[in-house]
């Protein structure tokens, strides 16, 4: 549900009656906060709450006002604030709510936990999620934080994907923010948009504050607030106190204030004046620090500052008892003050020991060009961050660059960072610039190697392996230290991984690592181990991929996935089931986790959950906003689509790659899209135009290069002879042949050459051994393929073995739910004998709605969460991770129209006894 409060003709909420001083005008939005936590205790499902206003409109005290009606109503709630310079301290306007309660949401030890792995913000995220959802399974949750506008990145990114993954339990979040956060995660959003107060809510406001009538003339000066229930509450103080005459707001709010500052003690202005440039809250320590004077002898100044009714106290921090008092005294602080209080502020609390993160947020509005101890603690900063909030890296390492003189020497080392902060947030152009803008200062030689080294990984990401090619062999003729040189070959060998010379880029790989441990450079033999996997990979050499990247993974462990990828090559499904085990305990990339889990259980032949993970491989990569693996993971959604029979589906997924290929060069990316175009125009009829798009995979690449078709040959072939190329089939034949051979002890590759070739030759003998290899492999879906072709070979010449060889192709797609595929093959008998009365072989239409809709594993999940499970003890039954749980879970929702887990339990509960009534 999205919208807004309802308003009268005025303003006015419709609702009748007025409520409680302080919270006057606001019934409607009241009542509608107390619907939403009713529905939450109730068992609805999780839902989140937005209001948003300007500073003074009420949305803190419609917070405050939610909390303790919540708590009664037995919620255990964390009530958090983001604040304005904070923005450094990774989770902290999250944590600030959820380890303060009573009890705590979450323990110190939970928070170590988190803190233990802040560098992976999807693992992260998912564990502060399975700690919420354990917490929400006795009683509701309230999560309140205030102010989001100012959230640090990391709690923005856990509020924009927390909600969604945490809908079927009872949480309820509420957040405040003066714009809109653009959190743009799923899941039902009410959005409370707080409008100026009517003049009736004004002139209650104004009883309470003077008792009794309101003036004709106070009416008139309300009219200047505007509507805003803070200003309009410091005007009736003021007037109480001074009388009707003076300036109009906003003007009269900082004047109002400033009256009271010149009644107080210079010593406690000043004190203030330091308490505005620290933010809305503040510590006695920092301030005293900047004052230069001991926090005990602040006593008096804090004492009058609370007199005033400028500050209060909440026993750890001192506050601005509203940010607009905040502003109004930071306001009347001329910029150059302003501007020195907070360089001194950033001095002051370096001096104190505090870290660069508390530091930089006053940097960031005083530094100027030079500032030599500003660059450093901002580049300090952004190293310190780049792991988990790595935009925010990116803009302190471009701010650190701002600051340093054009013709620095500096310029160098901190352009350098900058680079690779850019690159790792995903802004690849901006990091290109930069580091062109650099060479074109003409550094020297060895700066210019380096530059270009880092430069690299850009170009990689941009996809612009020619220019990378050019850039990497430029900078080894000028490169002295052996590391950078290293690194540029490495470079080198991955941009030739993707050309056709592979000879030649493994001779170059070979070279990189042999100079990567001679320079006992880390970083170069990662690279080094990476460039020869990839080669060997592309060059279907599969048994060197997995000694390469089993190596590398024993290296670096974030490369886990590539191995497991290449023991999938190799038919060692075993062993990369194990690896993938291994790997959901870790928290490595997430993303390409279960895009490797989808192509396992794609080549299992589950093309259920291999649709399932690839969905949430889709998924986590929106979140991060990487979406690299797009085209591929709808290519096969799509090809999975097909061979259910699910055209509408395959057609939406072709739409989402059209789009994706548009602006990316990746020729794999197009060869792969423009296949799936063949098959969609085979199924459609016009088996031409499907043969021609096969022989353009083919431009830039043979068809068997592209390893993610390789599976798929078969079916290549088979479109070339339906589109009379015999020319093209006999050439993929040849490559399936030349693939064989290069992995004699591949069942897969051995079994799918045999096959094409039968297919070419039209012969049968030819396909009963493509069968008998396939059937010591671990694919079914080949198998059942080569079953199929067989059985209709046979069938043609009228033998009796036609019927179990087609029943087991038939089972076979059946089983991994390829429902076009089998209805295909159990019309075969129809086509070929043109009996009446026999199937059709129509595709059976699948419903998308009820419990017949969900697939067995979702099925499985279903009955697991009815049960009690957690989505981690679910996903730990399962032995699959809670990300694949997610998944499950938004279609089994999506499918039974359900919103909680509640809701979930009664149905499951009405279909095992509806099963039960049928066994009777």
């Amino acid at each position: 549900m999205s919208g807004t409060s309802p308003q009268g003709p005025d303003g006015q909420g419709t609702a009748t009656g007025l409520s409680r001083p302080g919270l006057r005008g606001r019934e409607a939005e009241l009542e509608q906060l107390r619907a939403l936590v009713g529905a939450v205790r109730d068992g609805e499902g999780g839902a989140v709450a937005l209001l948003l206003g300007e500073p003074g409109i009420g949305k803190t005290a419609l917070l405050r006002e939610t909390v303790p009606l919540a708590r009664a109503q037995g919620f255990l709630v964390s009530q958090g604030r983001a604040e304005e310079l904070h923005e450094l301290a990774p989770l902290a306007s999250l944590a600030s709510g959820l380890l303060h309660g009573d009890p705590p949401l979450l323990s110190g030890t939970d928070l170590a936990d988190l803190a233990g792995h802040h560098d992976q913000r999807i693992w992260l995220v998912e564990r502060l999620a399975q700690l919420i959802e354990e917490r929400s399974a006795g009683r509701p949750v309230l999560i309140a934080v205030d102010d989001v506008q100012w959230a640090d990145p990391l709690s923005r990114f856990a509020l924009s994907v927390l909600p969604a993954r945490l809908l079927s339990s009872p949480v309820l979040w509420l957040l405040t923010s003066r714009e809109d956060p653009e959190l743009y995660g799923q899941g039902p959003l009410t959005t409370l948009t707080l409008r100026p107060l009517s003049e009736t809510a004004l002139a209650e406001l104004a009883r309470d504050v003077i008792g009794g009538e309101v003036p004709t003339r106070v009416r008139e000066l309300l009219d200047g607030a505007g509507g805003n229930p803070f200003l309009a509450a410091e005007m009736l103080s003021g007037l109480a106190a001074t009388g009707a005459d003076g300036p109009e707001p906003p003007e009269r709010l900082v004047l109002g204030v400033r009256g009271r500052l010149a009644d107080l003690r210079p010593d406690t202005l000043h004190f203030l004046r330091i308490g505005s440039v620290l933010g809305p809250a503040f510590s006695l320590t920092d301030a005293a620090a900047l004052c230069g004077r001991p926090a005990l002898g602040l006593s008096a100044e804090v004492d009058e500052a609370i007199a005033a009714a400028l500050l209060h106290d909440d026993g750890e921090r001192l506050q601005f008892r509203h940010d607009l008092l905040r502003q109004a005294v930071y306001a009347d602080l001329a910029p150059s003050v302003r501007r020195a209080l907070h360089r001194e502020a950033a001095s002051r609390l370096v001096a104190t020991g505090r870290s660069s993160g508390d530091a930089v947020p006053h940097l960031l509005k005083s530094a100027e060009p030079g500032d030599m101890e500003a660059i450093g603690l901002l580049g300090t900063a952004a190293e310190d961050v780049i792991a988990v909030m790595p935009d925010l890296a990116a803009d302190l390492a471009v701010r650190a660059l701002e600051l340093v003189p054009a013709r620095a020497p500096e310029a160098y080392d901190v352009g350098e960072r900058a680079i690779v902060a850019l690159t790792r947030a995903g802004r690849y152009t901006q990091a290109r610039d930069i580091g062109d803008a650099l060479i074109a200062r003409q550094p020297p030689l060895d700066v210019f190697a380096r530059l270009q080294s880092v430069l690299g990984d850009t170009l990689w990401h941009l996809d612009d392996v020619h220019e990378l090619t050019r850039r990497t062999t430029t900078a080894l003729a000028a490169v002295t230290d052996p590391a950078v040189r290293a690194r540029l070959t490495a470079r080198q060998a991955l941009a030739r991984s993707r050309g056709s010379d592979l000879a030649a880029a493994r001779e170059t790989g070979e070279r990189a690592l042999a100079e990567a441990e001679r320079a006992g450079d880390r970083e170069a033999r990662v690279l080094a181990l990476w460039g020869l996997g990839e080669i060997a990979l592309n060059a279907g050499d599969c048994a060197a991929a997995v000694e390469h990247h089993t190596a590398l993974s024993v290296f670096d462990s974030a490369f886990l996935p590539e191995e497991a990828i290449a023991l999938i090559h190799m038919d060692d499904f075993d062993a990369a089931r194990r690896l993938l085990r291994t790997a959901g305990d870790l928290p490595l990339r997430p993303a390409m986790l279960h895009w490797t889990q989808g192509t396992l259980n794609m080549g299992l032949g589950r093309l259920d959950d291999a649709d399932a993970d690839f969905v949430t491989a889709e998924r986590l990569e929106a979140d991060l906003h990487v979406p690299g693996n797009l085209v591929n993971i709808r290519v096969n959604r799509g090809l999975l689509a097909m061979l259910r029979g699910d055209r509408e589906a395959a057609r939406e997924h072709l739409d989402v790659v059209r789009a994706a290929v548009a602006d990316r060069p990746n020729t794999g990316n197009h060869a792969t899209h423009r296949y799936f175009e063949a098959v969609v125009a085979d199924e459609g009829g016009d088996h031409a135009a499907a043969a021609e798009l096969v022989r353009s995979v083919q431009r830039d690449h043979p068809f068997l290069r592209w390893r993610l078709l390789r599976p798929h040959v078969v079916q290549a072939v088979r479109i070339a002879l339906r589109g009379g190329d015999r020319k093209l089939a006999e050439d993929l034949a040849a490559q399936a042949a030349a693939h064989a051979a290069r992995n004699p002890t591949v069942p897969t590759a051995q079994g799918t050459a045999t096959h094409a070739s039968a297919l070419v030759n039209a012969d049968r003998d030819l396909l009963e051994r493509a069968v008998a290899i396939l059937l010591h492999g671990p694919r079914p879906l080949p198998l059942a393929a080569a079953s199929a072709d067989l059985g209709r070979a046979l069938l043609a010449s009228g033998d009796a073995a036609a019927t179990p060889a087609l029943s087991r192709a038939h089972d076979m797609y059946a089983r991994a739910g390829a429902d076009a595929e089998a209805d295909r093959v159990r019309a075969e008998p129809e086509r070929t004998a043109r009996r009446p009365g026999r199937r059709t072989g129509r595709p059976r239409a699948r419903t998308d709605q009820g419990w017949d809709a969900l697939t067995a594993s979702e099925r499985k999940v279903a009955r697991l969460i009815a049960a009690g499970h957690t989505n981690r003890s679910a996903a730990e039954a399962l032995v699959v991770s809670p990300h694949t749980v997610n998944t499950h879970l938004a279609s089994i929702f999506r499918k039974l129209a359900v919103r909680s887990r509640v809701h979930l339990a009664r149905i499951v509960l009405a279909e095992d006894d509806r099963g039960t009534a049928d066994d009777d």
